[in-house]
Formats: C-alpha cells, sequence, structure tokens
C-alpha cells in the first residue's frame, strides 16, 4: 500500500469511493462525498493533507484535514476518513491517520479535531475536546467531538470552534 498526495486525477474515484465507504456507517448523512469535493474548492482546503491509499492499482482510502479556528486560532479539522469496505480493518485508515498526522505536525498545526466515533479516534490520540477547553459545538454530542494534540510543544488551544462554511456548521 502507498499512501501519497490526492491529485484532481483521483477526484472521481474517491468521490465514489467516499459514497461506498460511508453506505453503511453508522453516523453518515450521505453527503460525505460532496462536502469532500466542496471544502476542496474553499479557502480550508490544504493539498499537502488531502491523502490517499493506493492498494493493487486501486484506490483504498481517502483523508483530508481543512483549516479551522480555534478560538481565533488556527487549527485542523480531519473530515472525512474513508476506507473502502473491502480494505477495511486492514490499517489502511491508521496508515492514512500517521501521515495525516505526521504532515500536519511538519506543517505547524498544533491541534486537530474530529466529529467520530469514541471508539474509532482514541487509539489515534483523540481525547474529548472539552479536556483542551475547546467549544463542542451545539447539537454534537461531546463523546463524538474530539480533539488531538499533534505537537508536544504546542500551547493550550481552547474556545470555540470555526468550521469552514462548507461544513455548515
Amino acid at each position: 500500500m502507498q499512501i501519497r498526495r490526492e491529485t484532481p486525477d483521483d477526484y472521481e474515484e474517491v468521490y465514489a469511493l467516499i459514497m461506498e465507504a460511508f453506505a453503511s456507517a453508522e453516523h453518515a448523512d450521505g453527503t460525505e462525498q460532496d462536502l469532500t469535493a466542496a471544502l476542496r474548492k474553499s479557502a480550508a482546503f490544504i493539498p499537502e493533507l488531502s491523502l490517499v491509499a493506493e492498494a493493487n492499482g486501486r484506490l483504498a482510502g481517502h483523508i483530508l484535514f481543512t483549516k479551522i479556528t480555534i478560538g481565533g486560532r488556527e487549527a485542523l479539522a480531519l473530515a472525512p476518513l474513508s476506507v473502502r469496505p473491502e480494505y477495511q480493518r486492514q490499517g489502511v485508515g491508521t496508515a492514512l491517520m500517521d501521515e495525516g498526522h505526521r504532515i500536519a505536525k511538519e506543517l505547524g498545526y498544533s491541534y486537530s479535531v474530529v466529529l467520530g466515533s469514541e471508539r474509532y479516534y482514541p487509539r489515534f490520540g483523540y481525547v474529548p475536546a472539552e479536556r483542551f477547553g475547546i467549544v463542542v459545538p451545539e447539537g454534537v454530542p461531546s463523546i463524538n467531538f474530539m480533539a488531538r494534540k499533534l505537537r508536544e510543544d504546542a500551547g493550550p488551544m481552547n474556545g470555540p470552534v470555526c468550521y469552514a462554511k462548507e461544513f455548515g456548521m
């Protein structure tokens, strides 16, 4: 498996991959692929943090981190992480997360937040965002809104989260 930066040639396959990955997801609204397409065109998009996993000549997974602010300071939101069903539970999501976190740290980002499974994301260092003093967006279950410090030298990060308008939050 190879992890690499997504290119425009991948967009169509990534769109289908995200639809397939979220078709049977417990918490999905069916628009994750459209959110990804919209975020690529936004000021929040960071090309270096839109990654794909290739296996056996096809895309097995995709991850996207975009710019947000927390208390007025820049941070990242992880959304979405998608793995084709036939590649799930084979380390694809882990490889994408690890490489995304490595690049984010290299680019100087200190924190990442995610709205997702409280059973999955803690294994990657995500904890309830409230522990950092990050305000949970209204209507979001606090158990599913998590944050991770990406850099050991990161100062405190707290306050409300401001997502790109494409998130509709």
